[in-house]
């Protein structure tokens, strides 16, 4: 009896005339029974066979009649209160997900930014993305210390990326995606406490089919990220070109050791955390704490929040 309720739901939602065929049965049932001459003008054969085949209506004295009325009304109830939201969560898998396609403009910069990647292996291009860069960030090496050229790098770096990770990345959509996964979850733990195989196996179908979420929610991630590698690699490459990194590389700009905490003074070029070099561990650290404060400072927060 315990398991009526969610096979009519299962009905229900897979069939949304399902509905009016259990609201029909429910009110031409007397004392608990039909008879399929009573409801033959209202419903159709295939749904009375599909309650018959579901358990929903067993044999009766003089027709049939149903295993268990309240768990059927309270599945209708419980349907029509999650009938709003599993219309928007329908809505939300096929429409307002939809497809996380990216512009042309946005492939273009996925394809120079593979392109980029070559310069860290390839001197020749380093070389000129280096003296390219230099036009811009060479005059802040004649007025500032080496170390407060990477602290300005890494200050607009943090800026634009979060800027564009606020205003690329869809949240509401990114917020449907989890959503999404967090209802099927919920739904399957349900159905295995119910001990519901039939619903365990629609359940496994729509987790199957919702895998695509998945890569929605991949390129939603990865867009952001595409334009922060285009405009980033250049002025990591700069840095490369500005150190002497790499085999055959000399330093273009004169720099003096740097202190870093709980390291001392190092070089540049020194290694402080295994293979990473001083340089981009003084990067990555004024990176992270200017990105902190931009994002308190701008009150932008992007990480999406469930409803």
């Amino acid at each position: 009896m315990a398991r009526i309720e969610p096979k009519v739901r299962d009905l229900v939602s897979s069939d949304p005339e399902m509905r009016d065929a259990v609201e029909t049965v429910l009110a031409r049932a007397d004392d608990g029974e039909v008879k399929w001459v009573d409801v033959k003008g209202d419903i159709t054969s295939g749904h009375w066979g599909r309650l018959i085949e579901k358990g929903v209506l067993v044999d009766g004295d003089e027709g049939f009649r149903l295993a268990d009325p309240e768990a059927t009304r309270a599945a209708l109830e419980t349907e029509s209160t999650s009938s709003s939201g599993a219309s928007s969560s329908s809505s939300v898998d096929d429409d307002d997900l939809g497809d996380s396609s990216w512009s042309t403009y946005d492939k273009m910069a996925a394809v120079v930014t593979v392109g980029l990647f070559a310069a860290y292996g390839w001197k020749p291009l380093r070389d000129i993305i280096g003296n390219v860069m230099n036009v811009v960030l060479g005059p802040l090496t004649d007025l500032l210390p080496f170390y407060a050229v990477i602290m300005v790098i890494a200050l607009a770096t943090g800026l634009y990326s979060t800027l564009l990770q606020a205003n690329l990345m869809d949240m509401d959509k990114m917020s449907m995606y989890q959503e999404r996964m967090k209802d099927i979850q919920e739904r399957r733990k349900e159905a295995q406490k119910n001990d519901d195989d039939e619903a365990l196996d629609a359940i496994q179908q729509e987790q199957m089919e919702a895998m695509g979420d998945q890569m929605g929610m991949f390129k939603e991630q990865f867009r952001p990220m595409v334009w922060i590698m285009f405009l980033t690699i250049p002025a990591f490459l700069w840095m490369y070109w500005a150190i002497g990194v790499g085999g055959n590389a000399e330093a273009h700009v004169t720099m003096q050791n740097i202190v870093l905490p709980l390291v001392g003074e190092v070089s540049w070029t020194e290694g402080v955390l295994g293979p990473m070099q001083a340089w981009i561990v003084w990067y990555f650290l004024c990176s992270m704490g200017f990105t902190q404060i931009i994002r308190k400072s701008l009150n932008i927060d992007i990480s999406p929040s469930a409803s």
